[in-house]
């Protein structure tokens, strides 16, 4: 479908890509991974022939054709939502309307004209075109896709004009879907869309005829649709079958065998080095040495990819709180006449993870800043005992000072105690040396939310309530971000529309929708369960009321508090784990840096000077390199 035969893109002289061979073939679904910069945006427009690349060749099957979605930048208008995205079946309607017009000619046309059997055969031709292409059923396709993207049949007849950024790259997504073009270059793809949308668009491209590239920080979606893993990196690219999961294994072995031959090839190296350096201008060795030399000039570098840099921090620990954390009753907000939360009811309590979930609009923003303190009409909102609480707005990046550098805007926040150690706290996020001097307008949309984040350690808080805290982060970043929420021992409320961060973090699930909350005890698994063995509600419509025997039970107050303990003692479980974990990896650190101080105290050459030095220090290198193979041994298990 796609073949690259050593192509090139140098910027500014200096090489992005570096004579690439690759290949793609028909059906095959390739997720794009690397660091930020690493080139797969500019890879992704190469295909698409928007950027031209310094040299080599780019091949595409006989009659190809290629797809892009950009990450934004796209907006539509001018037309009704429906009719727009009709527009990516332009062939299709071309053949309907020469159809309308061949049946028009048809009608008025004698039998016996010379002409009639021509055009009784062109139409008989297109008919069947127009079948096999799914013309017969392309306005229920077009009615498909949207209801899978989100858009209610209510905004089909809305002007594209109305829709907001999210929604703009939703219709665009929508004409590239129905185009089916051969190659489907998709870059970030589910940053506007939420999870039901990303879960349609999951089974949509498991299905796709043709080929997919694709870019995502969506580590639950890669895994779902990707079956090859392509990373860039180093002006290349490396090949992994493979769903991404997987990759990052095979990826961690690929690279420590290459750290192990770069080992050897270094020994090696140092040694040819040596012996030129030792019999370099002595005659008798000079064939051996020109020999050396040239065997030196024959070694093929091995090169180890850079350390990936990631955000590392831990969320300081919080006051303690009581054992009810925030409290709901009967609490209504509305905008107008549009009624978002109508009377609900919700207790959170000590060290839950609550996820809000629900689909784009339903009130899960709203209900974050009721939580959080904002204005209702209705009802009453109770804090419990020596709660501190700490909002992360959706749009918390876009509430900085663009006017102020970085540092200047996390000291303007900070309280005097935490001044000195809001370079640390910077650099933990990735901003180190004159990065810190860069203004907040300057950032990136992953730069401003890790500031934002950074904000967070400031002030120890008990409760963390978190608007789509994942946005705009990459996958590295929301790991190490999963990780200190796992890890913090005060409470968590949360809203994100990524499912692996969702199934790591969530205790429980609370649906919002229709201006009504329902809440699930557990994980987002047995959320889904529980939905899926709801009957849905035209069926219900249909149904005769159940009578007194077929009413389900209500669970009984023991059952609850029976479910509230074992989901506790799990949490507990679960701290207990990432405590012993963080345990695990100092004394790991610890021991490390003492055998490699050990070493080089072994290295100097007086070590061997006293044998019974010399053996005491070999009997504690054995002890420590034991040590730590007990200590990783221990990790990995705790890992699984």
């Amino acid at each position: 479908m796609l073949h690259l035969k050593q192509l090139s893109k140098d910027f500014a002289g200096k090489p992005l890509f570096t004579q690439i061979d690759w290949h793609l073939k028909k059906g095959e679904r390739v997720g794009l991974v690397g660091e930020n910069g690493a080139g797969k945006s500019t890879l992704m427009r190469i295909i698409a022939g928007q950027v031209e690349h310094t040299s080599g060749d780019l091949q595409f099957a006989k009659g190809a054709t290629v797809g892009y979605l950009p990450q934004d930048g796209i907006v539509t208008k001018g037309r009704g939502l429906f009719a727009e995205v009709m527009t990516a079946l332009s062939e299709l309607q071309a053949i309907e309307k020469e159809l309308a017009v061949l049946t028009a000619r048809l009608a008025e046309m004698p039998h016996e004209d010379p002409g009639h059997e021509g055009l009784l055969y062109r139409f008989g031709h297109l008919q069947e075109e127009f079948r096999l292409k799914g013309g017969y059923a392309m306005e229920a396709e077009v009615g498909n896709v949207l209801t899978g993207l989100g858009f209610l049949a209510s905004d089909w007849q809305k002007e594209c004009g109305e829709f907001s950024g999210g929604w703009q790259m939703r219709i665009a997504l929508a004409k590239l879907l129905l185009q089916k073009p051969n190659v489907l270059l998709l870059d970030e793809p589910t940053n506007h869309l939420d999870i039901e949308a990303r879960n349609w668009l999951e089974g949509y491209l498991q299905s796709y005829p043709y080929s997919v590239i694709l870019v995502s920080h969506d580590r639950f979606f890669l895994d779902q649709v990707c079956s090859r893993i392509t990373e860039v990196w180093n002006h290349t690219l490396t090949d992994y079958h493979c769903n991404y999961s997987r990759y990052l294994v095979l990826r961690e072995e690929r690279v420590s065998a290459l750290r192990e031959a770069k080992r050897r090839q270094d020994e090696e190296v140092q040694k040819i080095e040596d012996f030129i350096s030792r019999f370099r201008y002595k005659a008798d060795k000079a064939a051996l040495v020109q020999s050396r030399i040239k065997q030196l000039e024959k070694i093929e570098r091995i090169v180890l990819p850079p350390e990936r840099k990631r955000i590392r921090f831990r969320f300081p620990d919080p006051p303690k709180s009581g054992r009810m954390v925030v409290e709901l009753k009967g609490v209504r907000k509305a905008y107008g006449s549009n009624v978002v939360l109508d009377g609900i009811d919700l207790t959170i309590e000590k060290e839950e993870r609550v996820a809000l979930v629900g689909h784009n609009g339903a009130g899960k923003s709203t209900l974050m800043k009721v939580l959080a303190g904002g204005n209702f009409q209705g009802g009453e909102l109770t804090l419990g005992h020596n709660v501190v609480r700490d909002y992360f707005a959706q749009d918390q990046a876009q509430e900085l000072n663009g006017e102020q550098s970085v540092y200047e805007e996390i000291l303007a926040d900070a309280p005097f105690d935490m001044v000195p150690q809001l370079r640390d706290i910077l650099g933990a996020f990735l901003f180190s040396g004159d990065d810190i001097q860069k203004k907040v307008s300057v950032l990136s949309g992953g730069e401003r939310n890790r500031l934002a984040l950074a904000k967070m350690l400031l002030r120890p808080s008990n409760l963390l309530l978190m608007d789509e805290p994942t946005n705009h982060l990459d996958l590295f970043s929301k790991e190490v971000l999963l990780g200190a929420l796992a890890a913090f021992s005060g409470t968590v409320v949360f809203v994100s529309h990524d499912r692996h961060f969702i199934d790591g973090l969530a205790t429980r699930v609370v649906e919002v929708g229709d201006g009504k909350i329902n809440s699930f005890m557990g994980d987002y698994e047995y959320y889904l369960a529980k939905k899926a063995e709801d009957v849905p509600l035209a069926e219900q419509a249909n149904q005769a009321p159940p009578t007194a025997d077929q009413r389900p039970a209500t669970a009984s107050k023991e059952d609850r508090l029976r479910q509230r303990e074992e989901e506790k003692q799990r949490q507990r479980e679960e701290k207990g784990r990432q405590k012993r974990l963080a345990e695990l990896e100092a004394e790991i650190e610890k021991t490390e840096n003492v055998l490699a101080g050990l070493e080089e105290r072994m290295a100097a050459p007086e070590s061997f000077a006293d044998h019974g030095t010399a053996r005491r220090m070999g009997e504690e290198h054995e002890t420590l390199t034991s040590r730590i193979a007990a200590l990783y041994a221990e990790w990995e298990g705790m890992q699984s």
